[in-house]
């Protein structure tokens, strides 16, 4: 993983590959780079959830029961066994490959219509339809969408009570919070109490949660499905459109092919590139013994181009590659072990519902640079002002 190795990644994080497993940074958190170090430490049963915001989360009065995002241990598991039924690849095909088609179709309409768009939008009215409909979110009042985009903004504050920049972003999440909960979360829960319904909101009821309970899973499962979906689509896409001859072999393929070929570039542009765990036993990582209570960042971006692991020329995309990821062609992009991203199948199968629609137009093109914003603390990235246009009379 050198500096010089020849690289495709429209997603620069700054930083070059380390040449080592696992290292250590001047502010004492251990860096993890290899890829079977990584998965290590995120299969580890001496680890829990660190990062994410978890410091705010702890701070909730005990009563409250955390989001599955921030459960470790049995009870975690039992919540990921209990609500697995709602990502099985027969539920996904039975339930959610028909509305992802309806969607796609109504954002294809959309660039035919107006002859242009901005992928941002196509992509995260696709998520949000998606997710909506696992989760139970389907009572909502207009403008969800808006409140979501004010929810998870393209630049985040750091709410607190130390500056008047710091109190505005804590007024305007609390404010946001109230404004989701009010038109979408509640309106949702009382439909669910009129008549039951087989979705995430119906299992949390029937497992005794209260409404800030829900809302806050409900807000969970909108990170997670929603706002890093939209991004995959968005860096999808970037790829096909400055490489013709892969966009030739995606619009060609037969969508089991098309699928690996979309993981491939997952496995290149992570969406979230960091991933934090904090130790509660020694470890033994990498061959580096880790001490207990320390902090544990994995580098996903760096686990996934592994040449050790993904073969030669890791910075580069090579649909089709032998690889030693295990069933999953996208690496370490979805996480691994007991917080895995349970809707990794339905992220993949919605982008490509998508994608292979908005290319099958004659004429597709793009107009403009594609704008990269990050988030440090998660390592992840925001494409925006990607926009697809389309000839007059296309």
């Amino acid at each position: 993983m050198g500096d010089a190795q020849e690289s495709v990644r429209k997603v620069n994080r700054g930083a070059a590959p380390s040449g080592c497993p696992v290292s250590r940074g001047a502010d004492g958190t251990w860096r993890v780079h290899g890829y079977a170090a990584a998965r290590e430490v995120l299969r580890s049963t001496d680890t829990v959830q660190a990062g994410l915001g978890i410091e705010t989360v702890e701070k909730l009065p005990a009563r409250i029961r955390r989001p599955v995002l921030y459960q470790d241990g049995p009870g975690h598991r039992e919540q990921r066994r209990q609500t697995a039924r709602f990502f099985t690849p027969r539920r996904v095909d039975e339930h959610y490959r028909e509305l992802m088609a309806r969607v796609a179709d109504e954002q294809v309409a959309v660039v035919r219509r107006a002859g242009r768009a901005r992928l941002s939008d196509l992509s995260f009215t696709m998520a949000i339809e998606v997710v909506r409909e696992i989760i139970g979110l389907t009572h909502s009042r207009p403008g969800l969408k808006r409140r979501l985009d004010a929810f998870f903004p393209e630049e985040f504050g750091r709410p607190g009570l130390t500056s008047a920049h710091g109190l505005y972003w804590l007024v305007r999440q609390n404010v946001n919070w109230l404004r989701i909960h009010l038109a979408d979360v509640r309106p949702a829960i009382r439909a669910h109490r009129r008549r039951e319904r087989d979705d995430l909101i119906g299992h949390l009821l029937a497992d005794g949660c209260s409404d800030a309970e829900i809302l806050g899973e409900c807000l969970t499962y909108a990170a997670a499905g929603m706002v890093t979906t939209r991004e995959f689509i968005c860096a999808a896409a970037w790829h096909l459109f400055d490489d013709p001859a892969l966009l030739e072999r995606y619009r060609a393929a037969e969508e089991p092919e098309r699928l690996a070929l979309l993981q491939e570039i997952l496995r290149l542009e992570p969406v979230v590139g960091r991933l934090s765990r904090r130790t509660t036993a020694p470890l033994e990582v990498g061959g580096v013994r880790v001490g207990t209570g320390e902090l544990i960042t994995v580098h996903v971006d760096e686990a996934n181009a592994d040449p050790e692991v993904v073969g030669g020329d890791p910075l580069l995309l090579r649909p089709g590659r032998v690889l030693g990821l295990g069933p999953w062609a996208a690496g370490l992009a979805f996480g691994d072990g007991a917080h895995r991203c349970p809707g990794a199948g339905v992220a993949v199968l919605e982008a490509d519902v998508l994608l292979s629609r908005l290319f099958a137009l004659d004429g597709l093109r793009t107009a403009g640079v594609p704008r990269v914003s990050f988030k440090d603390d998660i390592g992840g990235y925001e494409i925006r002002d990607l926009t697809v246009v389309l000839p007059t009379g296309g």
